[in-house]
C-alpha cells in the first residue's frame, strides 16, 4: 500500500507536480477539446496522478482523437443533452468536468445545470500570453474570468513578488493544428451517421474547408508584395505616426457574445468613423487582418469603402502578413474589441483602447475615456503593474505549451510546463446534495468512484 502510494506521487510529479495533486481520487469529466490529441494526453496524465477520468465523445472527430479510454458517446440531440450531463454527472459522482471553449454550444448548455449541482468547472482557451501558452481557468475564460479585478488586487505582496520563469517555445504549431483540423473535419464527414444530432460551432465540411484554405495560399501569394511594401512604408515614414486596429476572427465568440458588435464589420465601420472625425491629419490607421480568417474573410473592399466614405482614404491601410511585433513597437496605439493583442500591445508599453470586455481592460493598463480622445492623447501604460499582472497570469492560469506539440522539456503526456498555483480545490461532490431532485433516467456508463 505504502509502496503504490509512493509510485502514485511519483508519476503525479512527473506529471506536473503538485499541479493535478488535488484530483488524486476524484472524478473527472472530460468535455470537448481542442481539434486533436490534447485531451486524450491529459486522460493519461489525470490518471496518472491517481484520477478516474471519462471523455464524452460528441462526434467521429473527437472519438478519432481519443485513445486513452473512459469514453463515453453522446449521439442525442443539443436540446437533450444537459439532461444527459446531469445525469452522467449525478450518478457518476463526478467531481470536476474539464472543457476547451466554454463558448461552444454543448458547453454553453450545461453552465447552468453545472452550477446547480455545485460542481466546478475548468475551462481550457488558448493562452492570454501568447504564442507560448495555453490557459485553464476555474468558470470561464475571457469575459467570464473569475481574474477580472482591479488595479489595486495587483498591488498586493505576493504579486509584486511574482516572478515568472521565461517559457519553452513549441516550434511549428500551426502546421500542426492544419493537419488535425483537416482529418478531424474528414472523419466528421465521413462518420457523420454516428453522431446523427451532432451540431458543430462552425462549418467543418471538408471539401469547403480544403477549398478555402487553398485559396488562401493563392491570396497570401498575391498579397505578399503589397504586405511587404506597406511593412517597409509603416517602418520607414509612419513610426510613431499610426494607430493599430487587429482584428479578430469573424465567428469569434468573445466578439459576437462578450462586445456590443454583431459583427467584426460593425467595428471597423465605427473606428474608421471616429478616426476620421477625431485624430490628427498626419496620423494613419492600420488594420491587420487575422490570420486564422484568412480562408473566410477579406475586409479590403469593406475598408477601402468606408475609408473613401470619410475622406481618409490615403490614411487607412490593411494587411494580412505584417509582423505583429514590429507593428506594435512602433504604434502610437491599439484599438481592439477584446482582442488577447490588446495584452501584446501592453507588452510593448503600447497604449490600449478596449471596446469589449477583456480581463485587462482596467485603470492603469488602458485608456479608460472614450475612443474619440484616445486617437488625441492615448496616454501611457503602467509598465510596474502590468509586469505584476503579466507575473500573476503566468503563475496562476497560463500554462507553457502547446495544444498541438508537446514541449521537449514538458512533463507527462501532455508535454506542459504546468504553472506553478494548482487552480483545483475542490470541496463538494454531487454525492453530498441530498436535497438534489431526481434526475431523468438516462443510460450512462458503467464505472466505479475510484476510493
Amino acid at each position: 500500500m505504502i509502496m503504490a502510494t509512493q509510485q502514485r506521487e511519483n508519476r503525479c510529479e512527473q506529471n506536473g507536480g503538485k499541479f493535478f495533486a488535488a484530483l488524486a481520487n476524484r472524478h473527472v469529466l472530460l468535455l470537448q477539446g481542442p481539434m486533436g490529441p490534447f485531451f486524450s494526453r491529459l486522460a493519461r496524465d489525470l490518471t496518472a496522478a491517481g484520477a478516474l477520468v471519462t471523455k464524452v465523445n460528441f462526434c467521429a472527430g473527437d472519438a478519432l482523437f481519443h485513445r486513452a479510454g473512459g469514453a463515453v458517446p453522446y449521439r442525442g440531440s443539443l436540446a437533450d443533452w444537459p439532461a444527459f450531463f446531469a445525469d452522467l454527472v449525478y450518478r457518476g459522482r463526478v467531481d470536476v468536468v474539464m472543457l476547451f471553449g466554454d463558448c461552444r454550444p454543448y458547453h454553453e448548455a450545461i453552465r447552468k445545470t453545472a452550477q446547480m449541482l455545485n460542481v466546478p468547472v475548468y475551462v481550457f482557451e488558448e493562452g492570454y500570453l501568447r504564442p507560448d501558452y495555453i490557459t485553464l481557468e476555474r468558470g470561464g475564460v475571457n469575459a467570464r474570468s473569475p481574474l477580472r479585478q482591479g488595479p489595486q488586487a495587483y498591488h498586493a505582496p505576493d504579486y509584486r513578488a511574482a516572478q515568472a520563469a521565461a517559457p519553452s517555445h513549441a516550434a511549428h504549431t500551426f502546421v500542426r493544428a492544419a493537419w488535425f483540423a483537416s482529418v478531424y473535419s474528414l472523419v466528421n464527414y465521413l462518420a457523420a451517421w454516428r453522431y446523427p444530432h451532432y451540431q458543430h460551432h462552425r462549418n467543418l465540411h471538408p471539401l469547403r474547408e480544403g477549398v478555402q484554405w487553398l485559396w488562401s495560399g493563392v491570396h497570401k501569394l498575391f498579397s505578399h508584395w503589397r504586405d511587404r511594401r506597406l511593412g517597409e512604408r509603416l517602418a520607414r515614414e509612419l513610426t510613431e505616426r499610426y494607430f493599430l486596429a487587429p482584428l479578430q476572427v469573424h465567428n469569434d465568440a468573445q466578439v459576437t457574445r462578450h462586445s456590443r458588435y454583431g459583427s467584426v464589420n460593425e467595428f471597423i465601420i465605427e473606428v474608421i468613423a471616429s478616426f476620421a472625425y477625431h485624430a490628427a491629419p498626419h496620423h494613419h490607421l492600420v488594420f491587420k487582418h487575422h490570420p486564422l480568417d484568412r480562408p473566410y474573410r477579406n475586409y479590403r473592399r469593406l475598408i477601402a469603402e468606408t475609408a473613401s466614405a470619410y475622406g481618409v482614404t490615403e490614411r487607412v491601410h490593411y494587411g494580412h502578413d505584417l509582423h505583429l511585433p514590429t507593428l506594435l513597437a512602433a504604434a502610437l496605439g491599439t484599438v481592439v474589441i477584446n482582442s488577447t493583442v490588446g495584452i501584446s500591445s501592453l507588452c510593448h508599453a503600447t497604449p490600449v483602447h478596449v471596446l469589449g470586455e477583456a480581463i485587462y481592460a482596467m485603470p492603469g493598463l488602458t485608456h479608460q475615456d472614450e475612443l474619440h480622445r484616445f486617437w488625441q492623447e492615448p496616454g501611457t501604460v503602467d509598465s510596474a503593474l502590468f509586469a505584476r499582472f503579466r507575473a500573476w497570469l503566468a503563475l496562476h492560469n497560463q500554462a507553457n505549451g502547446s495544444f498541438y506539440r508537446r514541449l521537449a522539456d514538458g512533463s507527462g503526456d501532455t508535454g506542459m510546463r504546468w504553472f506553478s498555483q494548482s487552480p483545483f480545490s475542490v470541496t463538494i461532490t454531487p454525492a453530498q446534495l441530498a436535497d438534489t431532485p431526481p434526475l431523468p433516467q438516462i443510460e450512462s456508463p458503467t464505472h466505479s468512484r475510484v476510493a
